[in-house]
Parts: C-alpha cells; sequence; structure tokens
C-alpha cells in the first residue's frame, strides 16, 4: 500500500523508517540519520518549491513503514517535479516496489501537468542510479559536488 504520511501523526514511524535505512545516510552524509532527520523529511524540499504543495508518501509492507518519497513541484524550472528522495528499507530492495513506488509519484507528477521528472543521484551509489536508469531516467549534464558527495541530476521526460 502507498499512502500520503503526515507530520505529526506518521512522525514516529518515519523515524523508525530512517533508523531501519541508515545505510543510505551512512553513504551520502557518513553518518546515520540524526533525531531531526524525520522532521526534516516533512519540510524539506528544492529551492522555491512550496512544501504544503509537496507530497510525502509511504509504501507499507506487512503493516511496516518500508520506504518514502518525497515529490516537488517547481524544481528546476516552476512547471517541473522534483524526486527529492525515495529510498526503499533494504529488507524489500530488489523485489520491485521501487518501480511499484515510482510509478506512483509518476502518476502524480502528471497529474500535476509536470513535462519532466528530475532527481539527484550521489555518485558513491551505482545501484541507485543503476536502477533510475533502468526506470528510463538519464543525465542531464548537470553536476553538483559538495563537501561530500558529486551529485548527478537525472531527468526523466513525463
Amino acid at each position: 500500500m502507498i499512502r500520503p504520511l503526515f507530520h505529526p501523526a506518521d512522525r514516529p514511524a518515519v523515524a523508525a523508517f530512517l533508523d531501519e535505512a541508515a545505510d543510505y545516510w551512512l553513504l551520502a552524509d557518513g553518518a546515520p540519520p540524526g533525531p531531526q532527520a524525520a522532521d526534516d523529511f516533512f519540510t524539506d524540499c528544492p529551492p522555491g518549491c512550496d512544501p504544503a504543495a509537496s507530497h510525502r508518501l509511504g509504501i507499507f509492507r506487512d503493516g511496516r513503514l518500508s520506504g518514502l518519497a518525497e515529490l516537488s513541484f517547481g524544481f528546476p524550472e516552476p512547471a517541473d517535479a522534483y524526486l527529492g528522495l525515495m529510498i526503499l528499507a533494504p529488507r524489500i530492495r530488489g523485489l520491485g516496489h521501487g518501480a511499484r513506488l515510482l510509478a506512483h509519484v509518476e502518476r502524480l507528477a502528471r497529474e500535476a501537468h509536470a513535462p519532466v521528472l528530475y532527481l539527484g543521484v550521489i555518485e558513491a551509489n551505482p545501484r541507485g542510479r543503476a536502477f533510475w536508469e533502468r526506470q528510463g531516467f538519464r543525465p542531464t549534464g548537470i553536476t553538483r559536488q559538495d563537501d561530500r558527495n558529486i551529485t548527478h541530476r537525472l531527468a526523466k521526460p513525463l
């Protein structure tokens, strides 16, 4: 089941999920998610986007939150959609749930008339990049480097 997530009701489930999926944060940030990470999930979005217009989604398996997605609108261009986060619990990776969650995200982006869905993938995550490319995302040529990561922007026409 995929459904919207709401703060504060779903905050405990998000916090527990983030602990379970800490391997991604260790890869991306070099540290597990902190206590603020669950609250940040409900408010973070790309520059210029309205957090209130974003979708915060959860995929549930066996009654447990097993994946998260955050979809925002207005980045990089006003009509575009941006998938700021999509992560699955290690226990359900490789079972087709990522493609299912992405299909749901794409449907929401199409309903909002977004012409393109963008995302960023860190270079340290080749498995993630391979997933996105299998789903039809292609490099845009835009790359950003910060203290820890090189992030490549990918796009998929909708």
